[in-house]
């Protein structure tokens, strides 16, 4: 990918817009739109144009991030960028965001609210929504600066053309795999996250037994998240009848990293163990030859802390599997804006006319 600046004319003066050269048909014109990666903490959102030089790019015009408890809905913040950024109306907008399409609305328990399809695309005079996975959006910037940005956890430092998978611990637990073909690559969304947890030690095992103590299912993601770290915390604490004293992941994470509580240096131990099998499971069942990425700034501020700990152990399993994985590398990178520039590029490589009739809401596969 290459990157320029240009100047913009923006409300306040000119601004610098971005420039990220993404493989784009030649015929797809340069009418703005609206671009959003909304996530169960923060969204961001951006208002995008496919570049008219070559027909290869997009152009980022305006660019904010958000927290979405800020806003009574999804409407507002995206009112709220419109009067921040714009000067002229847009008519459509792509969305990515955790969650399924069901009917017009996209459900998720880790969204701040509902989106409601269209009550959103009236509240913005927009012509259609389209939807599409959030970590689906992230699979179509991993040849971009996603996959040049990261830091090496473990596995050799190569970049190959096969599958690549990229998996996100955040509000949830979210996963994606990236297939190579002659087009640039085929995204294929999932909902791992929701995947049985299966406990791989003694004090695993007492943790499910205390979560579930008449059996059923607990997902990973309730283990393998930043609510994850913290129902850990909360249950060791509870193990050892003691009254938790920690309320954030954020602080679990800074008392593990000071050593100055016993279960939050547990309950961190037990969290990038279990990452561990899951992400190294994820590589078996997709045969992951061009890596993984593990995107969010929550793992990227615990680099050292995961650096340290049993993830690659647990990720390598066993006997046979073990050749297979040691040759898989795992890196550690944050997503940011490239969200919105995978949603952007997915949204314009199917040649939209005019940019302006995009496929209907949810055939992106929204699944997470």
């Amino acid at each position: 990918m290459t990157r320029k600046l240009i100047p913009v004319p923006m409300r306040g003066g000119m601004v610098s817009a971005a420039i990220d050269h993404l493989d784009q048909p030649a015929s797809v014109p340069t009418m703005p739109f609206l671009a959003a990666d909304i996530g169960g903490t923060h969204a961001r959102v951006a208002l995008m144009q496919a570049s008219p030089d070559e027909g290869r790019g997009v152009e980022v015009l305006a660019y904010r991030k958000f927290v979405c408890a800020d806003f009574p809905g999804p409407a507002e913040l995206l009112q709220a960028f419109v009067a921040d950024a714009m000067r002229t109306p847009v008519r459509h907008c792509v969305l990515a965001c955790a969650g399924q399409v069901m009917g017009d609305e996209v459900l998720n328990d880790n969204l701040a609210w509902p989106i409601r399809l269209s009550p959103l695309r009236q509240a913005l005079a927009l012509d259609e929504v389209t939807v599409l996975n959030d970590f689906e959006a992230l699979g179509y910037a991993l040849d971009r600066q996603l996959a040049s940005s990261g830091r090496l956890l473990r596995g050799p430092n190569v970049h190959v053309d096969g599958p690549t998978m990229v998996i996100g611990p955040g509000t949830g637990l979210g996963a994606a795999v990236r297939l190579p073909d002659h087009a640039g690559g085929h995204v294929l969304t999932t909902e791992a996250g929701q995947m049985d947890f299966a406990p791989n030690s003694i004090r695993e095992r007492e943790i499910l037994a205390h979560l579930a103590p008449n059996g059923g299912y607990v997902a990973y993601e309730h283990i393998v998240s930043g609510p994850g770290l913290l129902t850990l915390y909360a249950t060791l604490c509870e193990l050892r009848g003691e009254t938790p004293r920690l309320a954030t992941p954020e602080a679990v994470t800074a008392a593990a990293a000071a050593c100055s509580d016993a279960q939050a240096v547990e309950a961190l131990e037990i969290f990038c163990a279990s990452l561990g099998s899951f992400v190294g499971s994820l590589a078996m069942a997709f045969m992951t030859t061009g890596g993984v990425y593990l995107a969010g700034g929550f793992l990227y501020s615990m680099f050292a802390l995961l650096e340290r700990s049993a993830f690659e152990e647990r990720f390598l399993h066993g006997r046979s599997a073990r050749a297979f994985l040691s040759g898989v590398p795992v890196w550690v990178t944050e997503h940011g804006r490239q969200g919105v520039l995978g949603a952007a590029r997915w949204y314009l490589r199917r040649g939209v006319p005019g940019a302006a009739a995009p496929c209907p809401a949810g055939a992106g596969g929204s699944t997470r």
